[in-house]
Protein backbone atom coordinates (compact mmCIF):
# COMPACT_ATOMS: atom_id res chain seq x y z
CA UNK A 1 0.00 0.00 0.00
CA UNK A 2 1.54 3.35 -0.67
CA UNK A 3 2.01 5.74 1.94
CA UNK A 4 -0.40 8.06 -0.61
CA UNK A 5 -2.08 8.10 2.05
CA UNK A 6 -3.02 5.48 4.51
CA UNK A 7 -4.89 8.08 6.06
CA UNK A 8 -6.89 8.62 2.86
CA UNK A 9 -7.62 4.63 2.35
CA UNK A 10 -8.72 4.79 5.97
CA UNK A 11 -11.02 7.51 5.20
CA UNK A 12 -12.46 5.75 1.97
CA UNK A 13 -12.84 2.75 3.67
CA UNK A 14 -15.06 4.27 6.38
CA UNK A 15 -16.75 6.32 3.81
CA UNK A 16 -17.60 3.24 2.02
CA UNK A 17 -19.06 1.57 5.38
CA UNK A 18 -21.39 4.69 6.07
CA UNK A 19 -22.33 5.28 1.97
CA UNK A 20 -23.25 1.26 2.04
CA UNK A 21 -24.96 1.59 5.40
CA UNK A 22 -27.18 4.12 4.08
CA UNK A 23 -28.35 2.46 1.37
CA UNK A 24 -29.25 -0.88 3.40
CA UNK A 25 -31.35 1.56 5.74
CA UNK A 26 -33.09 3.47 3.17
CA UNK A 27 -33.53 0.26 1.10
CA UNK A 28 -35.34 -1.70 4.05
CA UNK A 29 -37.35 1.15 5.07
CA UNK A 30 -38.76 1.42 1.46
CA UNK A 31 -39.57 -1.94 1.87
CA UNK A 32 -41.20 -2.15 4.87
CA UNK A 33 -43.23 0.83 3.48
CA UNK A 34 -44.33 -0.51 0.32
CA UNK A 35 -45.29 -3.84 1.98
CA UNK A 36 -46.82 -3.03 5.26
CA UNK A 37 -50.14 -2.99 5.68
CA UNK A 38 -50.62 0.11 8.07
CA UNK A 39 -46.90 1.16 8.04
CA UNK A 40 -45.84 3.93 11.21
CA UNK A 41 -44.33 6.56 8.60
CA UNK A 42 -44.97 7.73 5.52
CA UNK A 43 -43.04 7.80 2.43
CA UNK A 44 -41.98 11.57 2.68
CA UNK A 45 -40.87 11.18 6.19
CA UNK A 46 -39.00 7.89 5.63
CA UNK A 47 -37.16 9.49 3.18
CA UNK A 48 -36.32 12.46 5.31
CA UNK A 49 -35.27 10.21 7.82
CA UNK A 50 -33.11 8.86 5.44
CA UNK A 51 -31.12 11.44 4.26
CA UNK A 52 -30.48 12.52 7.90
CA UNK A 53 -29.29 8.85 8.86
CA UNK A 54 -27.16 9.55 5.76
CA UNK A 55 -25.70 12.43 6.38
CA UNK A 56 -24.63 11.24 10.25
CA UNK A 57 -23.40 8.15 8.95
CA UNK A 58 -20.96 10.07 6.49
CA UNK A 59 -19.93 12.73 9.28
CA UNK A 60 -19.12 9.88 11.77
CA UNK A 61 -17.16 8.07 8.80
CA UNK A 62 -15.40 10.91 8.20
CA UNK A 63 -14.22 11.56 11.61
CA UNK A 64 -13.63 8.11 12.63
CA UNK A 65 -11.59 7.66 9.17
CA UNK A 66 -9.23 10.57 9.96
CA UNK A 67 -8.67 10.05 13.65
CA UNK A 68 -8.29 5.73 12.60
CA UNK A 69 -5.54 6.76 9.59
CA UNK A 70 -3.78 9.52 11.32
CA UNK A 71 -3.04 7.05 14.67
CA UNK A 72 -2.24 4.32 12.50
CA UNK A 73 -0.15 6.26 10.04
CA UNK A 74 1.68 7.67 13.09
CA UNK A 75 2.62 4.37 14.76
CA UNK A 76 3.95 3.59 10.95
CA UNK A 77 5.75 6.65 10.75
CA UNK A 78 7.44 5.44 14.36
CA UNK A 79 8.09 2.32 12.95
CA UNK A 80 9.89 3.76 9.93
CA UNK A 81 11.84 6.10 12.07
CA UNK A 82 13.07 3.15 13.93
CA UNK A 83 14.30 1.42 11.13
CA UNK A 84 16.07 4.06 9.50
CA UNK A 85 18.06 5.08 12.48
CA UNK A 86 19.19 0.83 12.89
CA UNK A 87 19.92 1.49 9.39
CA UNK A 88 22.27 4.62 9.97
CA UNK A 89 23.68 2.23 12.14
CA UNK A 90 22.61 3.31 15.34
CA UNK A 91 21.68 -0.06 16.75
CA UNK A 92 21.45 0.48 20.69
CA UNK A 93 17.93 2.71 19.84
CA UNK A 94 14.71 0.89 21.11
CA UNK A 95 11.11 2.12 20.33
CA UNK A 96 8.48 2.58 22.57
CA UNK A 97 5.75 0.34 22.71
CA UNK A 98 1.90 1.76 22.86
CA UNK A 99 -0.27 -0.58 22.21
CA UNK A 100 -0.68 -5.00 22.64
CA UNK A 101 -1.86 -5.29 19.14
CA UNK A 102 -0.19 -6.97 15.58
CA UNK A 103 2.00 -3.66 15.43
CA UNK A 104 2.71 -3.99 19.29
CA UNK A 105 4.15 -7.45 18.29
CA UNK A 106 6.07 -5.81 15.34
CA UNK A 107 7.56 -3.38 17.84
CA UNK A 108 8.53 -5.73 20.09
CA UNK A 109 10.05 -8.01 17.53
CA UNK A 110 12.36 -4.89 16.11
CA UNK A 111 13.35 -4.02 19.37
CA UNK A 112 14.41 -7.77 20.15
CA UNK A 113 16.13 -7.96 16.62
CA UNK A 114 17.91 -4.36 17.69
CA UNK A 115 19.34 -5.89 20.61
CA UNK A 116 20.73 -9.05 19.16
CA UNK A 117 22.24 -6.89 16.35
CA UNK A 118 23.53 -4.74 19.36
CA UNK A 119 25.04 -8.12 20.96
CA UNK A 120 26.77 -8.52 17.63
CA UNK A 121 28.43 -5.88 17.22
CA UNK A 122 29.83 -6.29 21.02
CA UNK A 123 30.95 -9.27 20.06
CA UNK A 124 32.91 -7.89 16.61
CA UNK A 125 34.12 -4.73 18.91
CA UNK A 126 35.55 -7.97 21.48
CA UNK A 127 37.06 -10.26 18.62
CA UNK A 128 38.73 -7.03 17.64
CA UNK A 129 40.41 -6.55 20.80
CA UNK A 130 41.31 -10.18 20.97
CA UNK A 131 42.48 -9.39 17.43
CA UNK A 132 45.09 -6.92 18.72
CA UNK A 133 46.60 -9.01 21.23
CA UNK A 134 47.59 -11.88 18.90
CA UNK A 135 48.84 -9.01 16.18
CA UNK A 136 50.94 -7.51 19.22
CA UNK A 137 52.21 -11.36 20.74
CA UNK A 138 52.95 -11.87 16.83
CA UNK A 139 54.57 -8.59 16.69
CA UNK A 140 57.25 -9.80 19.84
CA UNK A 141 57.64 -12.89 18.37
CA UNK A 142 58.72 -11.30 14.65
CA UNK A 143 60.96 -8.65 16.24
CA UNK A 144 64.19 -10.48 16.59
CA UNK A 145 63.71 -11.75 13.17
CA UNK A 146 63.48 -8.04 12.13
CA UNK A 147 66.49 -7.03 13.76
CA UNK A 148 68.34 -10.13 11.83
CA UNK A 149 67.00 -8.59 8.91
CA UNK A 150 67.96 -4.71 9.79
CA UNK A 151 71.41 -6.13 10.59
CA UNK A 152 72.02 -7.74 7.57
CA UNK A 153 70.86 -4.69 5.31
CA UNK A 154 73.29 -2.27 7.35
CA UNK A 155 75.91 -4.81 7.03
CA UNK A 156 75.38 -5.08 2.90
CA UNK A 157 74.84 -1.33 2.20
CA UNK A 158 75.78 1.38 4.64
CA UNK A 159 78.49 -0.44 6.39
CA UNK A 160 80.49 -1.50 3.09
CA UNK A 161 79.42 2.23 2.36
CA UNK A 162 80.93 3.69 5.15
CA UNK A 163 83.85 1.42 4.73
CA UNK A 164 84.61 3.37 1.26
CA UNK A 165 84.09 6.33 2.56
CA UNK A 166 87.23 5.63 4.98
CA UNK A 167 89.42 4.73 3.09
CA UNK A 168 88.12 7.30 0.00
CA UNK A 169 88.94 10.31 2.13
CA UNK A 170 92.51 8.74 3.78
CA UNK A 171 93.58 8.01 0.40
CA UNK A 172 92.61 11.89 -0.67
CA UNK A 173 94.19 13.14 2.42
CA UNK A 174 97.49 11.89 1.51
CA UNK A 175 97.06 12.87 -1.82
CA UNK A 176 95.90 16.56 -1.68
CA UNK A 177 99.33 18.30 -1.74
CA UNK A 178 100.88 15.90 -4.64
CA UNK A 179 97.80 15.46 -6.95
CA UNK A 180 94.97 17.84 -5.76
CA UNK A 181 92.94 17.04 -9.20
CA UNK A 182 93.01 12.97 -8.40
CA UNK A 183 92.39 14.34 -4.41
CA UNK A 184 89.30 16.49 -5.74
CA UNK A 185 87.97 13.14 -7.67
CA UNK A 186 88.11 11.54 -4.65
CA UNK A 187 86.20 13.76 -2.55
CA UNK A 188 83.34 14.07 -5.31
CA UNK A 189 83.14 10.23 -4.69
CA UNK A 190 82.57 10.74 -1.57
CA UNK A 191 79.94 13.34 -1.52
CA UNK A 192 78.22 11.09 -3.47
CA UNK A 193 78.01 7.94 -1.46
CA UNK A 194 77.80 9.60 1.70
CA UNK A 195 74.03 11.06 -0.18
CA UNK A 196 73.49 7.74 -0.96
CA UNK A 197 74.04 6.38 2.35
CA UNK A 198 71.93 8.96 4.11
CA UNK A 199 69.65 8.33 1.79
CA UNK A 200 69.63 4.08 2.77
CA UNK A 201 69.46 5.02 6.26
CA UNK A 202 66.20 7.41 5.60
CA UNK A 203 64.34 4.55 4.56
CA UNK A 204 65.31 2.49 6.90
CA UNK A 205 64.05 5.14 9.37
CA UNK A 206 61.54 5.05 7.84
CA UNK A 207 60.67 1.68 7.36
CA UNK A 208 61.26 0.91 11.35
CA UNK A 209 58.68 3.78 12.08
CA UNK A 210 55.89 2.41 14.33
CA UNK A 211 52.80 1.83 12.65
CA UNK A 212 50.54 1.46 15.33
CA UNK A 213 49.75 3.77 18.55
CA UNK A 214 53.25 2.11 20.88
CA UNK A 215 51.18 3.55 24.06
CA UNK A 216 49.78 6.97 22.66
CA UNK A 217 46.30 7.97 23.16
CA UNK A 218 44.39 7.62 19.53
CA UNK A 219 44.66 11.33 19.72
CA UNK A 220 48.26 11.55 19.90
CA UNK A 221 49.37 8.61 17.74
CA UNK A 222 46.92 10.66 15.05
CA UNK A 223 48.28 13.96 16.02
CA UNK A 224 52.19 12.68 15.43
CA UNK A 225 51.07 10.77 12.37
CA UNK A 226 50.04 14.34 10.95
CA UNK A 227 52.99 16.19 12.11
CA UNK A 228 55.08 14.06 10.45
CA UNK A 229 53.21 13.28 7.04
CA UNK A 230 53.33 17.41 7.11
CA UNK A 231 56.97 17.49 7.17
CA UNK A 232 57.28 14.93 4.47
CA UNK A 233 54.92 16.16 1.77
CA UNK A 234 53.55 19.62 1.01
CA UNK A 235 49.88 18.05 2.16
CA UNK A 236 47.74 21.23 3.90
CA UNK A 237 46.05 19.21 6.60
CA UNK A 238 42.96 20.22 8.48
CA UNK A 239 42.00 18.30 11.44
CA UNK A 240 40.02 18.32 14.34
CA UNK A 241 40.51 15.76 16.75
CA UNK A 242 38.35 14.73 19.91
CA UNK A 243 40.28 13.29 23.19
CA UNK A 244 37.72 10.31 23.48
CA UNK A 245 37.76 8.14 26.59
CA UNK A 246 37.07 4.76 27.35
CA UNK A 247 37.52 3.27 23.72
CA UNK A 248 39.05 -0.05 23.58
CA UNK A 249 42.69 -0.83 22.41
CA UNK A 250 41.15 -3.03 19.38
CA UNK A 251 39.14 0.02 18.16
CA UNK A 252 41.73 2.22 18.71
CA UNK A 253 44.00 0.26 16.60
CA UNK A 254 41.89 -0.38 14.03
CA UNK A 255 40.77 3.53 13.60
CA UNK A 256 44.42 4.71 13.54
CA UNK A 257 44.85 2.08 10.51
CA UNK A 258 42.20 3.12 9.03
CA UNK A 259 43.42 6.81 8.44
CA UNK A 260 47.16 5.31 8.04
CA UNK A 261 45.42 3.57 5.23
CA UNK A 262 43.37 6.89 4.05
CA UNK A 263 46.47 9.15 4.20
CA UNK A 264 48.08 6.63 2.11
CA UNK A 265 45.94 6.20 -0.37
CA UNK A 266 45.66 10.28 -0.69
CA UNK A 267 49.40 10.47 -0.99
CA UNK A 268 49.35 7.54 -3.51
CA UNK A 269 46.71 7.93 -5.89
CA UNK A 270 44.57 11.32 -4.88
CA UNK A 271 47.08 14.26 -6.00
CA UNK A 272 45.62 16.18 -3.55
CA UNK A 273 46.68 19.92 -1.95
CA UNK A 274 44.19 19.72 1.33
CA UNK A 275 43.01 16.97 3.72
CA UNK A 276 40.32 17.16 6.03
CA UNK A 277 40.53 14.89 9.14
CA UNK A 278 37.93 15.03 11.63
CA UNK A 279 37.47 12.38 14.77
CA UNK A 280 34.56 12.78 17.15
CA UNK A 281 31.94 11.32 19.63
CA UNK A 282 28.24 12.33 18.86
CA UNK A 283 25.94 10.68 21.80
CA UNK A 284 25.88 7.06 21.15
CA UNK A 285 28.41 7.00 18.11
CA UNK A 286 32.08 7.78 17.22
CA UNK A 287 32.44 9.85 13.99
CA UNK A 288 35.56 9.67 11.28
CA UNK A 289 35.06 11.99 8.41
CA UNK A 290 38.43 12.15 6.22
CA UNK A 291 38.38 14.26 2.82
CA UNK A 292 40.68 15.41 0.49
CA UNK A 293 40.38 17.80 -3.09
CA UNK A 294 42.27 15.37 -4.94
CA UNK A 295 41.17 13.95 -8.54
CA UNK A 296 38.76 11.67 -7.28
CA UNK A 297 37.17 8.68 -9.43
CA UNK A 298 34.00 7.10 -9.87
CA UNK A 299 32.46 5.18 -6.97
CA UNK A 300 31.79 1.82 -8.93
CA UNK A 301 34.81 1.92 -10.70
CA UNK A 302 37.29 -0.90 -10.04
CA UNK A 303 39.60 0.92 -7.68
CA UNK A 304 36.62 0.43 -5.35
CA UNK A 305 37.78 -2.85 -4.69
CA UNK A 306 41.23 -1.86 -4.04
CA UNK A 307 43.40 -3.30 -1.22
CA UNK A 308 43.24 0.02 0.23
CA UNK A 309 39.40 0.79 0.23
CA UNK A 310 38.83 -3.15 1.03
CA UNK A 311 41.03 -2.40 4.10
CA UNK A 312 39.85 0.21 5.62
CA UNK A 313 35.81 -1.81 4.83
CA UNK A 314 36.56 -4.47 6.72
CA UNK A 315 37.94 -2.65 9.92
CA UNK A 316 35.41 -0.71 10.46
CA UNK A 317 32.91 -3.69 9.76
CA UNK A 318 35.11 -5.29 12.44
CA UNK A 319 33.88 -2.78 15.04
CA UNK A 320 30.16 -3.01 13.85
CA UNK A 321 30.48 0.27 12.20
CA UNK A 322 28.89 1.66 8.71
CA UNK A 323 31.14 2.55 6.18
CA UNK A 324 30.48 5.29 3.54
CA UNK A 325 32.55 6.86 1.15
CA UNK A 326 31.92 9.40 -1.80
CA UNK A 327 34.00 10.31 -5.23
CA UNK A 328 33.28 12.37 -7.75
CA UNK A 329 36.50 13.01 -10.92
CA UNK A 330 38.37 15.87 -10.31
CA UNK A 331 36.14 16.58 -7.23
CA UNK A 332 37.79 14.78 -4.41
CA UNK A 333 36.82 12.62 -2.21
CA UNK A 334 34.71 12.16 1.27
CA UNK A 335 34.83 8.73 3.78
CA UNK A 336 32.69 8.55 6.65
CA UNK A 337 32.59 5.94 9.26
CA UNK A 338 29.94 5.91 11.83
CA UNK A 339 30.98 3.20 14.88
CA UNK A 340 28.44 2.25 17.65
CA UNK A 341 28.85 3.46 21.18
CA UNK A 342 27.47 2.18 24.39
CA UNK A 343 24.59 4.42 25.44
CA UNK A 344 20.70 4.04 24.78
CA UNK A 345 18.73 6.09 22.88
CA UNK A 346 15.09 6.01 23.35
CA UNK A 347 12.30 7.16 20.28
CA UNK A 348 9.14 7.24 21.31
Amino acid sequence: MKTLNIRIWFVQSFLLMGVLGGLIFFSGLQVYILFSPEPIISLQSSIYLSLFLFLLLIILSLYFGFRGGYLFKGRLDSLLTFVTTLRSGKFSARITKSENDEIGLITDELNHLAQFIQDQVKSLQRLADEKSELANQAHHAAVIEERQRLARELHDSVSQQLFALGMLSSAAIRIIEEDSNQAKGMLEQVAQIASKAQGEMRALLLHLRPIDLKGDSLREGLIKLVKELKEKSNLEIEMRIEEIDQLSKGTEAHVFRIVQEALSNILRHAHAEKVKIVLERSKDMLHLYISDDGKGFGVHASKMTSFGLQSMRERCEELGGVFQIRSKENEGTYINIRIPAEEVLRIG
